[in-house]
């Protein structure tokens, strides 16, 4: 019986959507359920575990979009398939990409967040935009214009939950700030796995030093590495990060040609079981800074 009611609620609620949208993130599925409220059912394409970097919808997936209105993709070319998925869903379904309004950080010598330019990126646009509040902010309020475009009946209310997904945000960037402080700003230096903490640093004050390039499996020069490894003794570097899916390899041998403390693993590419929310992710990510950089 209580199987039956569960079920008989979850048709309930997807018969009351509005509208029926797909995410190619958990990070923006979650974003577009607190926007979209009970008008909006949402598809995600990406599961939580699964890898950004080479992710691409398969057939089951184009089938699970069928009378879906709108596609909110990750957008600064994360998404190498869109064009292809453009072709597969039709004309009449709109690709959003989400990250559009926020403003990119580019991989290149001279930007002051690097301690030394990860020269096997160089060039390219990190998409990792996820890790700025102030993008996940612009990145609601796009949500809800879309949705509103798609919806125009229910537009106020899009823009209303947008507006309150703000706030939300707001906070837990206030609660990072003052987290964050606790550690002196000579230490704010972050050494990572793969070149995705670029928003992070850039909105918390952090000089950054990526191992890898900007996806997982990118590889560094031995030249590279041997500047980081200069570069991390020069800069008297408290820890090194490992990430969540990332391969720990060059993180192990830098650790061990350093000295330096590994800290715990960071969550880079926001697919973590258990952390595909902004919320749950930067939480994570501050609480394992902090621990390892603080007096």
């Amino acid at each position: 019986m209580k199987l039956v009611i569960t079920l008989l609620c979850t048709l309930a609620t997807i018969a009351s959507a509005e509208i029926k949208v797909a995410a190619l993130h958990p990070l923006i599925g979650n974003l577009v359920r607190d926007v979209g409220g009970k008008n909006v059912e949402v598809v995600d394409l990406l599961k939580a575990g699964g890898d950004i970097h080479h992710f691409e919808p398969s057939a089951k997936d184009i089938a699970a979009m069928k009378n879906v209105r709108v596609i909110f993709a990750s957008g600064k070319h994360i998404e190498s398939y869109l064009d292809n998925l453009k072709d597969s869903v039709g004309a009449g379904v709109k690709i959003v990409e989400v990250g559009k309004p926020v403003p990119s950080v580019k991989i290149e010598k001279g930007q002051e967040i690097f301690m030394c330019c990860p020269e096997h990126a160089a060039g390219g646009i990190d998409p990792h935009w996820w890790h700025s509040a102030s993008g996940m902010q612009r990145a609601v309020r796009f949500i809800g214009e879309e949705l509103g475009a798609a919806d125009p009946a229910n537009a106020a209310t899009y823009k209303a939950n947008a507006s309150a997904k703000e706030k939300s945000i707001a906070a837990m960037r206030s609660w990072a700030m003052q987290q964050l402080a606790q550690i002196p700003k000579s230490d704010r230096k972050l050494v990572t796995a793969h070149a995705a903490f670029g928003y992070f640093c850039k909105e918390f004050g952090f000089k950054s030093l990526p191992l890898l390039g900007l996806g997982r499996e990118d590889e560094a020069t031995a030249k590279y590495l041997a500047e980081a490894i200069a570069t991390i003794r020069s800069q008297g570097i408290k820890a090194i990060f490992p990430e969540d899916q990332a391969n720990p390899k060059i993180i192990k041998q830098i650790v061990s040609e350093t000295g330096v403390k590994l800290g715990g693993d960071l969550i880079a590419d926001g697919t973590a079981p258990g952390y595909t929310t902004f919320e749950a992710m930067l939480k994570h990510n501050v609480e394992t800074i902090v621990k390892a950089l603080k007096p």
